[in-house]
């Protein structure tokens, strides 16, 4: 038995296949962890969804900040961009089964060792504290009412996570953890306007995965979310957006062991999307 982190897909099915075929997965076997983006910017994220749905308990797939987007755009919260690419699950038969689905993907997992998210976790939280405010996140889309959550979901402010924090603030710090934050400060001050590498940060930002006392350090941690990021040589940090829909790669990395060590498997992606702001 194999079990691997893929990075975001974003609606390359093609990619992913080849992926699969490269590692040679077998659902029977073998479990995959999907870090999140399954859909959009890619030219077939139905195919993407209908793919991983199928696999049922043989793969795991977070939610990332597309994600989320598609299910507020199909319920008229968002407004879809020119360059968003979901109308095909929109527009699909099965569109109400595969975005109930999608609501029901987890934040966070921890698993074999492995700390996984979307994009980050503040410094101020440690496993327990990631997975409890995961939790609160998931039980709010879970939830009967969970289209209201969506109304209240977007903004950057509060801009730091408080405990004492309440109602939406608390869930949109959360949501934008783990499924925006690439800078912060020390103290963990969010920052969503730059999207460069760990090299770019703003002054006084810097990658969430440096900050000093960061509570997480120690468990290794994957995440994707960062495809401008580049190679880190970080003890316990893996990121795993290697730029699949840009014309980068699509990459999964196979737990060899609970201490952080991996071995990377990558397929070459086409270019389906032109670098811009909007990553």
């Amino acid at each position: 038995m194999s079990l691997y982190m893929i990075g975001d897909v974003q609606g390359c099915d093609e990619a992913l296949g080849r992926l699969l075929d490269e590692i040679a997965f077998s659902p029977s076997r073998d479990t995959l962890y999907l870090l999140g983006d399954l859909v959009n910017r890619g030219p077939d994220s139905l195919k993407v969804l209908r793919r991983l749905m199928a696999l049922e308990g043989a793969a795991h797939c977070l939610l990332g900040n597309h994600d989320l987007h598609l299910l507020a755009a199909a319920h008229g919260v968002r407004q879809l961009q020119r360059s968003d690419t979901v109308n095909d699950i929109l527009d699909a038969p099965d569109r109400n089964e595969l975005l109930d689905w999608l609501r029901h993907r987890p934040m966070a997992l921890f698993e074999n060792g492995w700390l996984m998210v979307h994009a980050g976790v503040l410094p101020q939280w440690d496993v327990a504290d990631t997975l409890a405010r995961a939790h609160e996140l998931q039980s709010a889309l879970r939830s009967s009412d969970w289209t209201a959550f969506l109304q209240h979901m977007y903004g950057n402010e509060p801009a730091f996570w408080s405990d004492a924090l309440q109602g939406a603030d608390r869930l949109r710090v959360v949501v934008n953890a783990f499924t925006r934050l690439r800078f912060c400060t020390a103290q963990g001050v969010m920052e969503f306007e730059t999207k460069e590498g760990a090299d770019g940060a703003p002054p006084g930002f810097m990658p969430w995965f440096d900050v000093p006392g960061r509570r997480t350090a120690g468990v290794p941690l994957a995440f994707g979310h960062w495809s401008t990021l580049g190679k880190v040589q970080r003890e316990g940090v893996l990121p795993l957006d290697t730029g699949c829909v840009w014309g980068g790669c699509l990459t999964a990395a196979r737990l060899l062991n609970t201490t952080g060590q991996v071995e990377q498997i990558a397929v070459r992606c086409p270019q389906t999307r032109k670098p811009g702001k909007a990553l």
